[in-house]
C-alpha cells in the first residue's frame, strides 16, 4: 500500500466520517484510480470510522504545511 498526494486527493471530498467500506464505495462511484481502491482494500478493517483523510494517510499535507502566506496578496 502506498499513498501519493495525487492518489489521496481523490478522497478529499469523501463523505467524512466514513468506514473503510464507505470509502471504497465512494472511490468506485467517483471514478478514482484503481490504486486508490486497492489501497483502501489493503487497510485493515476493524470497523473503525475515519474522521478525515489524515486518518487514512497521516502524512497528507494540509494548506498550513506550505509556506505560502495568503495575507501578503
Amino acid at each position: 500500500m502506498y499513498w501519493t498526494l495525487e492518489l489521496a486527493s481523490h478522497l478529499e471530498d469523501a463523505p467524512w466520517p466514513a468506514t473503510r467500506d464507505e470509502l471504497i464505495d465512494y472511490a468506485v462511484r467517483s471514478g478514482s484510480p484503481l490504486e486508490v481502491i486497492e489501497n483502501l482494500q489493503a487497510m485493515e478493517d476493524e470497523g473503525d470510522t475515519y474522521e478525515a483523510i489524515d486518518d487514512v494517510w497521516p502524512d497528507y499535507p494540509r494548506k498550513a504545511d506550505f509556506l505560502f502566506n495568503e495575507d501578503e496578496y
